[in-house]
């Protein structure tokens, strides 16, 4: 039964892909050659190195599921990009915009989507991962289109949303919180998330890529005039989050931990992306600081209550790390910008939260067709190899801490 499911999800990814690549060589590219997107297509790049270094090392800290973590990277960036480009065919897609402008669309689709990874890491198997990416993508565009097209009518004013707080980071994370909700069981709450020193200087490692290529992710659209404000604001930001962080962990916990400082130092960024072409310096470094200490005090307080308390594991902290900051993001754009829309904004932020939270459950159930785990995940399952598990591995998070 599992293999021919198995077969037949196999056949409906090739059939969506390739139709997603026929579409996206017949759009038009015919200002390619201009300079303004010269530059968005590098800034394409940095985009998927983030996306294939900086979130596949980044999930790499869990020691029992390092190589899916990667292998599933590759997957769901694989599944995303080609089924965003079929979504242009039918409502949103404009026939008259750039290649690019695409390509960097669908690249940012592939980001929420690696966001709700995040949260069920461990959780699923490959072909269960391709699953969630044909679920989530057409869920994805739907918000996209609501929120910043005004797709149904729901919202008239426009939104405030350049880096996307609300849209991909915010989506994501409550996507997948509530993919989480449907498919731990018991056994896997009640096993301990287990690192190692490795894996944990991977995790900083695809921490630091991130990082690094932050600016170019929230600055890829903006007016080229626009560019190098916003990719000062996002340093900023970014430098405001990894100083809050640093001090929070060592004030929360009493020594640094390596969880904090390869997650809640890139809060700055999520927070900021919704206002990054839009604020100043000082205000982005401020958000950036608020940022860094709400998720460092959600990565060190609130993660171990609310596991307990929901029964959910979130193994990657998705909530902490991108789901407080991106609705951070988009509540600071009230403040921060100046004649804002406030009901389409707030309207925006709610759509967000329910549309993610519903269609999160929905695909959970869908999911779990395909088998919930009677046992905790491990790479051997799946992978060639030994695993070579170790006594004694330490615990690497405040999720595993609150259930071991």
């Amino acid at each position: 039964m599992n293999q021919c499911l198995r077969n037949t999800l196999l056949l409906i990814t090739l059939t969506f892909t390739l139709g997603g690549a026929a579409l996206a060589a017949g759009l038009p590219g015919t200002t390619l050659a201009s300079l303004s997107d010269v530059q968005k297509y590098e800034r394409s790049i940095h985009i998927m190195a983030m996306l294939l270094v900086g979130f596949g090392f980044l999930m790499v800290f869990v020691k029992k599921y390092g190589r899916s973590a990667l292998t599933a990277t590759y997957l769901l960036v694989s599944i995303a990009l080609p089924l965003y480009f079929l979504k242009e065919s039918y409502h949103g897609g404009d026939s008259s915009t750039v290649i690019i402008d695409k390509l960097i669309l669908a690249e940012f689709a592939a980001a929420s989507l690696l966001i709700c990874a995040g949260a069920v890491l461990g959780r699923l198997k490959m072909h269960q991962y391709l699953l969630l990416g044909i679920l989530f993508i057409p869920f994805y565009a739907l918000n996209e289109w609501i929120v910043l097209q005004g797709g149904l009518g729901l919202i008239s004013g426009k939104v405030v949303d350049t880096g996307g707080s609300i849209v991909i980071h915010a989506f994501g994370a409550i996507f997948g919180l509530a993919v989480a909700a449907t498919m731990t069981t018991k056994k896997e709450y009640a096993t301990p998330i287990e690192c190692d020193d490795t894996s944990d200087r991977y995790s900083l490692l695809g921490s630091m890529v991130l990082w690094v290529f932050w600016p170019s992710f929230c600055a890829a659209l903006v007016p080229p005039a626009a560019v190098p404000m916003t990719a000062v604001n996002v340093i900023l930001a970014l430098c405001g989050s990894t100083l809050a962080t640093y001090f929070a962990s060592v004030k929360l916990r009493g020594k640094i931990s390596a969880a904090d400082i390869a997650n809640a130092t890139l809060a700055g960024g999520v927070a900021i992306g919704s206002t990054c072409d839009l604020t100043t310096p000082g205000t982005a470094f401020a958000i950036g600081l608020l940022a860094g200490v709400v998720s460092t005090f959600g990565f060190a307080i609130i993660q171990a209550r609310l596991t307990d308390a929901a029964k959910t594991v979130d193994t990657c902290g998705v909530l902490y790390l991108h789901g407080l900051p991106g609705l951070l993001g988009g509540l600071s754009a009230l403040v921060v910008v100046t004649g804002i829309d406030f009901g389409a904004q707030l309207t925006a932020i709610a759509v967000t939260v329910v549309l993610a939270a519903l269609s999160g459950l929905l695909s959970g159930k869908v999911l779990a067709v395909l088998g919930r785990r009677a046992v905790p995940y491990v790479d051997s399952e799946e992978f060639e190899g030994e695993e070579g598990e170790e006594e004694g591995v330490p615990v690497c998070s405040a999720t595993a801490e609150s259930v071991a």
